[in-house]
């Protein structure tokens, strides 16, 4: 359906929304990405290389992932971003671009000081193929290290609340996709570089010098800044004049504070599905036992992960208890101000669509993010490792790229909504696509065409949601409600992946109890070579494989369809922003 405001927007042809892609904020978009995904890998995936090589116990390098959950819960702290002006920065730079400089000043000492701290690894180890692990492992450092890193991972997620911030408020909605695009861009381009170039550094100068030339590939970031043009935001509403006594403010600071430290706790554990962030607050309150009957219960079966989503709801109940402004004070029309007033902003903006607005931010990703098992899909059909190297790192990469690319001309030529729309018909597509190689078994080409099928659509629905919730903020609350809406589109992804394998395995089961002979019937004539290998280790047919995998691809294409029926009704119940929206933002 097209209503007025769509139909008064501009038309734009090819060529003009090509050109979008070569615009002076566009190639610095490039760069900020570039600077925004180059800690992620360093804090936990190339950094594990390290530590197990330095004899480091695995159960021990697993809890460094936890460093991560910072990105996912850098809504608690982005209203900082969005109110506080940083002195001298702010004048020479404005809001977001000092902010962006200072926490990459915090990025490039953070990893500077692992460098210098991480306990030396023998040069034979270092540059042996098998990585071979020393024994005796300086814990005490480790410990150092493992501090630093989560101090850097949140100035790297501070870093992504100023960089999406400037992101939204320096370009027009028609910009979002290209702007998107190319953020993404150099953001997989320093994934790239994160990934590989410190393990080859390592080899040659040792861990310590391959850390610190990464804290000096960060002046890509810092240029990046330099070269910003200045974003165009609105100051929030001041904060009322004091009202009590100073020792109550400060009782009223520390107590909501603490809240939102438990809150986020709370919300880091069940995110991760690990208890460690509640072992922090625990030994407070006398409850550490409590910890390992957490674990027990989120590592359950059929019912830990929905013990995991309510570990995420109690966490935001927490936090929403925190910032309710239940007494007039300065604290609490700061809490208001910071959290309470952007989500009465959004609702009062789209009233009853918002809900269905946050629904489909929920369920748009989730057919992606459920194929958390490919790997072990192409092994189990019967690829061979450098097989499955050579698909997924180098041609994939491209693949990827490319829907970016495509995903952002798209949002330039045709709008949002319509690509929006088209991102959740590729997805669930693109999930099915995966059942042919269930019937031709390792077949080379088609891999190959099922990760370019895979990978463009995922770059184009990708690049439109990023794009679509751009859309959705206001000024003087950007980095607040983008913050948001990124935590809550990978929230439903990331705790349902954790069944993935649960709903293989017990297909497979079914299928080779003869629970599902229906199903099984359709493999009878797929290629002998097909989970051959597999089913010879395990003594099961192979047809119970392939039900097994057909089952879950079905289910995660079913997922997708629920993201094209909530993009529909959202298409036809709001209209797509303009720039004439996005330039009489409601006021903060």
């Amino acid at each position: 359906m097209t209503n007025a405001t769509e139909a008064a927007a501009p038309k734009r042809s090819t060529w003009d929304a090509l050109a979008v892609f070569f615009e002076h904020r566009t190639i610095v978009m490039l760069m900020l990405g570039f600077a925004a995904g180059l800690p992620n890998l360093l804090l936990y995936d190339t950094i594990s290389a390290w530590m197990r090589q330095a004899g480091v116990p695995l159960d021990v390098i697993t809890l460094f992932s936890l460093v991560t959950i910072t990105y996912a819960i850098k809504f608690l702290w982005a209203p900082i971003v969005d109110r506080v002006k940083i002195p001298g920065l702010h004048q020479l730079l404005g809001k977001r671009r000092s902010w962006m400089l200072l926490a990459q000043a915090g990025i490039v000492f953070g990893i500077w000081a692992i460098a210098v701290t991480m306990p030396p690894v023998s040069a034979a180890v270092a540059g042996s193929v098998e990585g071979a692990v020393q024994p005796d492992p300086n814990l005490s450092l480790i410990g150092t290290v493992a501090i630093l890193a989560a101090i850097t991972a949140i100035f790297g997620a501070t870093q992504d609340i100023a960089i999406d911030a400037w992101r939204i408020e320096v370009a027009a909605v028609e910009r979002q996709g290209a702007m998107a695009a190319a953020y993404q861009w150099g953001y997989r381009i320093a994934i790239v570089v994160s990934g590989a170039a410190p393990l080859l550094l390592a080899s040659r100068i040792g861990w310590t010098g391959a850390y610190s030339a990464m804290a000096l590939v960060m002046v890509v970031g810092v240029l990046g800044v330099l070269l910003a043009p200045r974003e165009n935001s609105v100051e929030p509403k001041p904060f009322p004049p004091r009202t009590t006594p100073v020792w109550m403010e400060a009782l009223e600071w520390i107590a909501r504070i603490a809240l939102m430290a438990f809150g986020a706790c709370f919300i880091g554990a069940g995110l991760s599905g690990k208890p460690e962030p509640l072992a922090f607050m625990f030994p407070w309150m006398g409850l550490t036992d409590a910890v390992p009957g957490f674990a027990e219960l989120w590592a359950s079966k059929p019912w830990g992960a929905v013990w995991q989503v309510f570990a995420v709801a109690v966490g935001l109940a927490i936090v929403a208890f925190a910032t309710y402004p239940m007494i007039k004070s300065r604290p609490s029309a700061y809490f208001a101000g910071t959290l309470k007033e952007p989500l009465e902003d959004f609702f009062k903006r789209y009233r009853s669509t918002g809900a269905l607005i946050l629904a489909m931010i929920c369920v748009y990703r989730i057919a992606d993010f459920v194929l958390n098992l490919m790997t072990a899909f192409y092994v189990d059909v019967g690829f061979t490792l450098d097989e499955i190297a050579g698909a997924r790192k180098l041609f994939g990469v491209v693949m990827s790229m490319i829907g970016i690319g495509f995903g952002g001309w798209m949002v330039a030529r045709f709008g949002l909504m319509r690509s929006l729309v088209v991102g959740a018909i590729l997805q669930p597509l693109s999930n099915i696509a995966f059942g042919a190689l269930v019937f031709t078994g390792p077949s080379l080409p088609g891999l190959y065409a099922c990760i370019a099928i895979d990978n463009i659509s995922a770059g184009v629905a990708g690049t439109a949601l990023i794009a679509y919730m751009s859309s959705l903020t206001s000024l003087g609350f950007t980095a607040t409600q983008y913050a948001l809406f990124s935590s809550l589109y990978a929230l439903p992804g990331k705790i349902l992946a954790a069944i993935s394998g649960r709903i293989v395995e017990g297909a497979v089961a079914a299928s080779a109890a003869g629970e599902s002979d229906w199903l099984r019937g359709w493999f009878t004539g797929m290629s002998p070579t097909a989970f051959a290998r597999l089913s010879t280790e395990r003594g099961i047919p192979a047809e119970a494989f392939a039900a097994g995998y057909m089952t879950f691809f079905i289910y995660s294409a079913i997922i997708g369809i629920a993201a094209l029926v909530f993009a529909l009704a959202v298409m036809r119940r709001t209209p797509p922003a303009t720039d004439a929206a996005k330039e009489a933002p409601a006021p903060a």
